[in-house]
């Protein structure tokens, strides 16, 4: 009899287990998979609203009148508004909508804005949110920028480069990192900055990799592609 109740025990573990195999299976593999299929289609629709049908020669830095830098109009919660590219992802990085709003569910359609702080361009902090594993994973390279890469937002007329500066590791609560001034809540801000976060370590929630990154640039779209584009590693 207990050898019966054991054995059944042992195989209800047994399924158990892949149950949990294949739900685990589904969370990093198959997320992935619809998550960048999604992705790269929110992608193509906002480029064929803005007309990118061609793109002209990449321009150098010095030849473009460096002005004050226009403003997207700001978007309403769950609409994408911008393309963020980051060289040294690597060439097989694919290029993630922005996405008005940091809940779950906007967050598998890409990279998410925190509503209320700047935006692409504007003096004080634009900040942005993605997963570093599932869901397509668009900063799961996060913890490899380096001060100086290119983080390159696009939007309907403009092309902002920013340059990464600082990387630091916080707790959940830790809210302040994405104030207008990060970490000095209240002050004012003089630059216009960018900072991007996910979760740390790999797997975990526990804690949150946050990027500091400030705008070294911007062009309008009709003087072609930054060059910045090529930079890789």
């Amino acid at each position: 009899m207990f050898r019966s109740v054991f054995r059944g025990l042992g195989e209800l573990l047994i399924t158990v287990g892949l149950l949990l195999l294949l739900f685990v299976g589904w969370q990093l593999w198959w997320t992935d998979v619809q998550a960048n299929r999604e992705q790269a289609g929110i992608t193509a629709e906002l480029q064929k609203s803005w007309g990118d049908d061609s793109r002209q020669a990449p321009v150098s830095a010095n030849q473009v009148d460096q002005a004050e830098p226009p403003v997207p109009a700001q978007p309403a919660e769950g609409e994408p508004f911008a393309i963020i590219r980051i060289p040294r992802f690597g060439a097989d990085y694919q290029p993630r909508p922005i996405i008005e709003g940091t809940s779950l569910d906007l967050l598998a359609r890409g990279v998410g804005h925190y509503e209320g702080t700047a935006l692409p361009g504007q003096v004080g902090n634009f900040a942005l949110a993605g997963h570093r594993v599932t869901y397509g994973k668009p900063f799961n390279l996060i913890a490899e920028l380096k001060p100086g890469d290119p983080i390159i937002v696009e939007t309907t007329d403009t092309w902002y480069i920013y340059r990464m500066r600082s990387s630091l590791i916080v707790t959940p609560d830790r809210v302040d990192v994405v104030a207008p001034v990060p970490e000095q809540p209240g002050a004012e801000p003089t630059e216009r900055l960018l900072t991007m976060t996910a979760c740390h370590p790999m797997y975990s929630a526990r804690q949150r990799y946050i990027v500091h990154a400030a705008l070294d640039r911007w062009q309008p779209k009709s003087a072609g592609e930054p060059v910045e584009l090529q930079e890789v590693g």
